[in-house]
């Protein structure tokens, strides 16, 4: 007798599946960062100081990527989308291929650069968190409204 095929598990209703769902996430308008400070085809960890919210505790961050690709900036979430840690602590640990792939250095799933979508690890198929941005005439990376 064989059993039946299994089926994906359900994720968790309590993992968020938005960017700003993420504790201390920036609101529409908030600088990200500067384009001609990312050199083009860099991926790079940034981490933002929680001072908009009142209840948050005193040291409190929110951490991103920012990916340059000419004059194109991607950012996402640093958090892997199978354990939910950090892709990367330090930016000496990222790891990345130019335009290409970023990887979770924890256990190395492998995420498409273009979108964030993991193409080979434990969480094949699932994302990164985009984070929609706008990039202004003078370079500013802003939070999309």
């Amino acid at each position: 007798m064989t059993s039946p095929p299994s089926l994906p598990l359900p994720q968790d209703p309590a993992e968020p599946r938005h960017w700003h769902q993420i504790a201390h996430a920036p609101a529409p308008g908030a600088v990200l960062g500067q384009r001609n400070t990312l050199p083009d085809g860099s991926a790079t960890l940034h981490e933002l100081a929680s001072g908009s919210d009142t209840a948050s505790a005193p040291g409190a961050v929110f951490r991103y990527l920012l990916l340059r690709s000419g004059s194109g900036v991607l950012a996402f979430v640093n958090r892997c989308a199978h354990f939910g840690v950090p892709l990367a602590a330090r930016q000496d640990l990222l790891q990345f291929v130019p335009h290409k792939r970023i990887t979770c250095n924890v256990h190395y799933a492998h995420y498409r650069w273009s979108d964030g979508l993991c193409t080979s690890g434990d969480c094949e198929g699932e994302s990164l968190l985009p984070i929609p941005v706008v990039v202004e005439a003078d370079g500013t990376v802003r939070v999309a409204s």
